[in-house]
């Protein structure tokens, strides 16, 4: 093994050639897909040849790494496709088009539809919080929906789950590595202001670009059977995550048992209403799009993260926009030291800044592909990094720097941890 990776200027080559493959993704967004598998296959042939894995060098450290991620692999595929099918079943439902009777006609329509994804995804998987955004924010606005709107129900979607342990993979993890639900509950603090922030801003922006339908579509049913069949998608995933997590954490290690009780329900269901499969292959696509970023960046010989404090978990929060937070809450949980509530909030809203930063924006943009760009990301949703900013102000000023140890060691519940994408399927 190689005790020291090759370096230029210090600087490991396996991170400039993964800032190589970021860089591909930002700049030539229309072959993201290309760019990012080619990414994967050039850093794996330098660790191979080069630079060890972290189980070891050559092709039985890659065996061995790509074994140790399958689990995760397996659950963000099942559920990325799965979703896909899930929104368009709630399109088909009709709620969406009969929204415009509940929902205020001016700007803030679209403010409340942001609040709804937020709550949504506070006990729901944040991908699918964000495609049901995204399915409702379409039918309000005639598919007419604003790049910065759409970076807001992505960040919605992040922000909501941020303070539940059942609503996003790190906040999973804290809670099996013996984190309190209560311990991150203060993540809340923060992700309302920033809600109250961006969504505004957001909702303003939606309102000038196309205004929200003033009236419901005359002669619109809601068909049940299909908001059963949501009702009972979401339903598998949450009762799956929460079963395994109390009950048989072990079993997490070894099976993605979230993605497959996903699958499982959609199949159970399909008898009453087909959902459409010809949307398989374009959310394929975009996972593996998704999961070649996360595989590079499961690569990277990260082996320890600066000294635990408040500055540090604002930081995190800006690389997580590039970089995966699942590796990035694994590191926090062996180090310890971390105040649990803020380093869920920075790195589980953190990913919002950037569309490929997390997977409710990968998933949201299968829908939308205008917002692959992340010039027009940074350009158009710029609130998202403003208000992840005065969130973290606000919980530093109520809550301030409080560390504190988790129940049992971090280092033995890590590896189940980080297998674990349930609800709020990572990043």
């Amino acid at each position: 093994m190689i005790a020291n990776p090759p370096a230029i200027f210090g600087i490991p080559i396996d991170f400039l050639l993964f800032a190589a493959t970021l860089a591909g993704v930002a700049l030539l967004h229309h072959h993201v897909l290309k760019v990012a598998l080619t990414g994967l296959v050039t850093i794996t042939l330098y660790k191979l040849l080069f630079s060890p894995f972290a189980a070891g060098a050559g092709v039985a450290g890659l065996l061995s790494h790509l074994g140790h991620e399958s689990v995760i692999v397996g659950n963000l595929f099942a559920l990325l496709v799965g979703f896909a099918l899930l929104s368009n079943h709630f399109e088909k439902s009709h709620v969406p088009a009969v929204l415009p009777k509940v929902l205020p006609d001016d700007w803030k329509g679209g403010f409340w539809l942001l609040v709804l994804v937020f709550v949504l995804s506070s006990f729901l998987d944040n991908i699918a919080a964000a495609m049901i955004g995204g399915t409702m924010a379409a039918a309000l606005y005639n598919k007419r929906v604003h790049i910065g709107f759409l970076a807001a129900i992505v960040a919605a979607s992040n922000a909501g789950g941020a303070g539940s342990v059942v609503g996003d993979t790190t906040t999973t993890m804290i809670w099996i590595a013996g984190g309190s639900p209560l311990q991150v509950l203060d993540a809340y603090v923060a992700a309302v202001p920033a809600l109250l922030f961006f969504g505004v801003v957001a909702a303003r922006q939606q309102h000038a670009y196309q205004p929200i339908q003033k009236d419901a579509a005359h002669g619109v049913h809601i068909d049940y059977v299909r908001l059963t069949i949501v009702a009972t998608i979401l339903l598998a995933a949450i009762s799956a995550n929460v079963y395994f997590n109390l009950r048989h954490p072990e079993v997490l290690d070894h099976v993605p048992v979230i993605g497959l009780a996903v699958i499982v329900a959609i199949f159970a269901t399909a008898a009453f209403r087909q959902p459409d499969w010809t949307l398989i292959p374009d959310a394929a696509k975009g996972a593996v799009f998704l999961l070649s970023l996360v595989l590079c960046a499961s690569m990277m010989p990260v082996e320890k993260l600066p000294i635990a404090t408040w500055t540090t978990t604002l930081g995190l929060g800006f690389i997580s926009a590039v970089f995966d937070n699942i590796p990035l809450t694994a590191l926090a949980l062996k180090q310890g030291g971390y105040d649990w509530g803020m380093l869920a909030y920075a790195v589980g809203f953190g990913g919002s800044m950037i569309w490929f930063g997390s997977s409710a924006g990968v998933a949201l943009s299968n829908f939308f592909p205008e917002a692959r760009s992340v010039g027009q990301w940074l350009r158009h949703g710029w609130h998202i990094a403003v208000g992840y900013l005065i969130g973290f102000v606000v919980l530093l000023a109520v809550s301030g720097w409080h560390p504190e140890p988790l129940r049992k060691t971090a280092a033995a519940a890590v590896p189940a941890a980080s297998a674990v994408p349930a609800p709020a399927a990572s990043r």
